[in-house]
């Protein structure tokens, strides 16, 4: 995308302009008619087209050409000519995206103008799409984790390939990340890189989102589809999308073209598929909310995406990155963690996963103490358990117990949270916990705590067979 296609069936016109714009450094294509035209731009698009109204012999005339380059090539600015020119002409093509409309004969400083002008018009949009793709989220990986290490290891086999992805795992736990992940370490990694969020479009709106629409009034309209086209495409919580939406995908996926809203013409389309999802898609397949041939083209490669739960271990260094980005972003102060901090936000509760996480610090850094570290007081207490003036107040269930039910229950739960804090290392427990290691594992074997591999980490959990005597 570095020369300027020149289109027009008389020659005399398309080698003086080639020869003017060559005088002012920029190369130069030729093409006479429709056919050669299409084939120069389908071998490469131009930076810039000047393309002819009338083409005599040709297949299509400029205004089909037109409309053809801006539904695959929409970057690719485009000024039309004419020595038949009058205003319906003009506004039809400026209706169908041409940048501008010069009237047969032509000054010749003008059009240099006008080049000029689309040519950094067309710099500005690239640039500023390339901005935004990469102001919006951030695709770093933080973590080392053993659940963190098996995503990212899976992450990086599907990054050369252009197979479509189902990302799952609980909301808040970094699946947009690890779908820019993907991304931004691939061949496409320069395209673009768009976010469909199926919750938050309305269904009614949902087709035109996404297929955009053509208007007599407003001409063409491209949808989020062409916006990625060349780049990825990104279904957040796909689970959500219509059901009317879903079938009109699938045929997306099979044909990889489309018609916009009120259109009538063919939209072909150049896309990675990565889909995300926080529901059982087998479940939402069998109450017939979820298209089952939807789910198998999407989920060529499924992913799992861990929640912090499962990866304790990545708290602080999770944190501290929060806090420099606070401080980078914000202004806010760059604060150390206390080790009483790390330990509590190691054994709290993190229903919203990393995006919870994120929220805290965010939180503590602009009600904080001033810039020494973060203490413990400055967390949020847990609801069951809270630190009052030295005292442990119980929760109501852990009340009911007799004494030895009640420490039997608090030991467990505590070596629970213990060893999944440091990620099923029992080593590192009994060194925090101050117990001989064989006497932990003595202690783990008779309150029926096991370990086991999950998402490639070690995960504490009570056996099956305590659990049964429970019930």
């Amino acid at each position: 995308m570095s020369d300027i296609l020149i289109v027009d069936d008389e020659r005399d016109i398309r080698e003086l302009v080639s020869d003017i714009l060559e005088d002012e450094g920029y190369a130069t294509r030729l093409a006479g008619n429709s056919d050669d035209c299409m084939a120069a731009i389908n071998t490469e698009p131009p930076a810039l087209l000047i393309l002819d109204i009338w083409l005599k012999d040709s297949r299509m005339d400029g205004i089909d050409i037109l409309k053809a380059v801006k539904r695959d090539n929409p970057d690719v600015p485009v000024v039309i000519i004419s020595g038949h020119g009058n205003i319906e002409i003009a506004v039809a093509a400026i209706k169908q995206g041409a940048y501008d409309f010069i009237e047969k004969p032509f000054n010749i400083d003008q059009l240099m103008v006008v080049i000029r002008r689309a040519m950094e018009a067309s710099r500005l949009r690239r640039e500023n799409n390339s901005l935004k793709r990469n102001e919006v989220t951030s695709a770093d990986m933080i973590g080392g984790s053993g659940s963190f290490r098996t995503m990212v290891g899976q992450l990086d086999k599907v990054t050369k390939s252009n197979g479509r992805v189902m990302l799952t795992g609980p909301a808040g736990a970094g699946k947009e990340i690890a779908a820019r992940y993907i991304h931004a370490h691939s061949g496409r990694a320069n395209a673009p890189f768009i976010t469909v969020n199926c919750a938050g479009v309305e269904p009614e709106r949902m087709e035109e989102v996404l297929f955009g629409r053509e208007t007599s009034e407003r001409g063409v309209e491209p949808g989020l589809l062409e916006e990625a086209h060349g780049g990825v495409i990104y279904f957040d919580e796909v689970a959500d999308m219509p059901v009317g939406t879903q079938s009109k995908i699938l045929r997306v996926l099979v044909d990889e073209q489309f018609q916009r809203v009120g259109g009538a013409d063919k939209v072909r389309v150049d896309l990675r598929v990565i889909s995300s999802t926080n529901k059982d898609l087998n479940a939402e397949i069998k109450v017939g909310t979820f298209r089952e041939e939807l789910f198998h083209r999407l989920n060529v490669v499924p992913i799992a995406v861990p929640s912090l739960e499962e990866r304790r271990e990545d708290i602080p260094v999770l944190a501290e990155h929060f806090i420099a980005a606070c401080n980078d972003s914000q202004g806010l102060p760059l604060r150390e963690l206390s080790d009483e901090a790390v330990t509590l936000m190691q054994t709290m509760i993190w229903p919203g996963n990393v995006r919870q996480l994120k929220n805290l610090v965010e939180r503590v850094l602009i009600l904080g103490d001033g810039n020494g570290p973060i203490e413990a007081r400055e967390l949020p207490k847990d609801d069951e358990t809270q630190a009052e003036e030295g005292r442990v107040v119980l929760s109501g269930a852990l009340a009911t117990l007799p004494l030895r039910e009640a420490r039997e229950a608090f030991e467990r739960e505590y070596l629970l949270t213990q060893i999944n804090r440091f990620g099923g290392n029992i080593s590192r427990t009994a060194s925090f916990v101050g117990m001989e290691r064989s006497a932990l594992h003595r202690k783990l074997k008779s309150l029926g705590v096991v370990t086991s591999s999950k998402s490639g980490a070690r995960v504490a959990h009570v056996s099956e067979v305590v659990e049964t005597a429970a019930e």
